[in-house]
């Protein structure tokens, strides 16, 4: 006997509430509650699934139950169990449950991405009593393991291809790329994924290989940024019934609809496998983001106006079938969303702040089975306009509270302090990796003008907190050139000055103050070009400001 579909829970099950039919609902009920507490592959051939089960006193009048517990899967798309009767096991009931599944092995088995929910039989209905879960650790059925690779330092810096030399001797040991997700559908490179063939940008693909490959060859660590923009020829790569919207960069994952799903899992797990290191000629990706600021629904994950409980369970979600497509193929893969530094600052429906969908899908995960998700963080100047950030508290929306409006260098042990709660570690325990994934330091200031060498000694005074920081893994600096577009907005973040006549190619100029300090700010003669930011920013010592200061001054 078999059937498909899923729910949603959360502590409520605790206090002996029980699921109706439709997800999210609670009513009251005499009935059975269960907790599903694990969902795991086990050695390679099955799925186990446990949890407890408390028994419910019968009200008069009420339906008794047939004696047994079921458990049913359900696919990212699917919401509830209806009137399904296909449940893909049994149990007697009892306090401990325990469901062994038989999985195939393959990494594109659906079961690897579905959720689980217990239910009872009472008539000819099944009534979900459980949480739903999901696999948690996919990455036991990746080919491709090879160790996380363990970089010299954080140092890091968004690259410009055809500057990789000067890349090289500035001494970068992080970098990010951008990857369209819409732009690779649709093309002349065909791979076959669960019995189906997918058509993809191979053109662009080959581009790709190029750049991570580069990368990658050079002891460089990669981290890939995926971002879904919009695309006319393929609508299941957006909400279903989503329009285009000029405010929108880009757009969420659509998980919500089969064709949406198939084809998102499709393409990510390509693309995972493509750049698991196996292959010299491609590359190596060790670090994906899913979106960017996803916190801002507005602008750069749009999905349409919603609550911020019904936008996390949405990129929840995704998240999910982005985090199993991955490391299914690549297991010491690390996965990350990112958010910008609007830590507690919301505006209606569409832009919320980055702790209160932080804790939301912490609480999503935790519910649905704990998985190692990290967090791409940006943490500019406020505002970003002007460099300094050290006086950033005079704005008032920067504090040393975890209700502090704005999260940046200035009170970046917010960030990591709350990150050390037992509440938001992950299953084993341990602190989640932290990247700074974006960040720069403006030489243009739009009051003053050119201020090249406090941009400077933003840099250095911002990778010291970092480099003293043991719970952020990378800081990567936006940019190594600027952009035309940016300057104009006062936001000249390069370590060289940019072309201004050349809008659609990049020239650099003039190398910046900045770049003297950033090429030696990991070595030994850190304080040396470092020196100059003191009176700067208004300090003795380095350790006058960064406790546990490193660096022997």
């Amino acid at each position: 006997m078999k059937k498909r579909t899923l729910f949603r829970s959360g502590a409520a099950f605790l206090m002996g509430l029980l699921m109706t039919a439709a997800v999210g609902c609670f009513t009251s009920f005499a009935y059975d509650s269960a907790w599903l507490k694990a969902c795991s592959v086990e050695n390679g051939n099955s799925i186990s699934v446990t949890g407890t089960a408390t028994t419910g006193a019968l009200n008069e009048g009420e339906t008794p139950d047939d004696g047994y517990y079921y458990l049913f899967e359900l696919h990212p798309y699917e919401s509830e169990i209806g009137s399904r009767t296909d449940y893909i096991a049994w149990s007697n009931k009892s306090d401990k449950l325990k469901f062994t599944l038989k999985y195939s092995g393959d990494s594109t088995d659906t079961m690897l991405y579905s959720r689980f929910v217990v239910a009872l039989k009472t008539g000819s209905t099944y009534t979900p009593i459980s949480n739903a879960i999901y696999v948690t650790n996919p990455g036991d059925v990746a080919k491709y393991r090879e160790a996380y690779p363990e970089p010299m330092s954080k140092k890091g810096l968004l690259i410009q291809l055809d500057m990789l030399g000067d890349a090289l001797n500035l001494g970068v040991k992080h970098t990010t790329v951008n990857i369209p997700y819409h732009q690779l559908v649709g093309g002349n490179l065909k791979y076959k994924y669960n019995g189906k063939t997918y058509n993809f940008n191979g053109d662009l693909i080959k581009d790709y290989d190029k750049m991570i490959s580069a990368f990658s060859a050079k002891g460089i660590v990669v981290t890939a940024i995926l971002l879904n923009g919009w695309n006319d020829s393929y609508p299941e790569l957006h909400e279903a019934g989503l329009a285009k919207r000029k405010e929108a960069f880009y757009y969420g994952f659509n998980v919500s609809t089969e064709q949406g799903y198939e084809t998102t899992r499709a393409l990510l797990s390509f693309m995972a496998e493509r750049y698991s290191g196996a292959h010299d000629d491609y590359g190596r990706v060790s670090n994906w983001i899913v979106g960017n600021e996803i916190n801002n629904n507005l602008n750069w994950n749009y999905t349409g106006p919603m609550d911020i409980d019904s936008y996390t369970k949405l990129y929840s979600k995704v998240f999910r079938v982005a985090y199993t497509a991955i490391k299914s193929q690549s297991r010491n893969a690390r996965v990350f969303f990112s958010t910008d530094y609007e830590w507690k600052r919301a505006n209606s429906n569409l832009m919320y702040g980055a702790k209160d969908f932080i804790d939301r899908f912490n609480a999503d995960i935790r519910d649905e089975g704990n998985i190692e998700w990290g967090l791409a963080y940006h943490p500019y100047p406020h505002p970003m306009t002007e460099p300094e950030f050290w006086d950033d508290d005079q704005t008032g929306a920067v504090n040393n509270t975890e209700d502090s409006p704005v999260v940046n260098f200035k009170n970046l042990n917010v960030l990591t302090d709350y990150f050390q709660k037992d509440i938001m570690r992950d299953a084993g325990g341990n602190v989640r990796h932290i990247i700074l994934s974006e960040e720069g330091f403006t030489s243009k200031s739009a009051t003053r003008g050119d201020v090249y060498d406090i941009q400077a000694a933003a840099f250095a005074y911002a990778y010291y907190l970092v480099d003293n920081n043991p719970y952020i893994d990378a800081f990567i600096l936006n940019r190594q050139v600027d952009a035309v577009i940016e300057v104009e907005q006062s936001c000249s973040f390069g370590l060289w000055t940019v072309d201004m006549s050349s809008p659609n190619r990049v020239i650099a100029v003039m190398p910046k103050n900045i770049y003297n300090v950033f090429k030696y700010i990991d070595t030994n003669k850190s304080l040396k070009y470092t020196e100059f930011a003191k009176k700067i920013i208004g300090i003795n010592k380095w350790s006058d400001v960064i406790p546990g200061f490193k660096l022997q001054e």
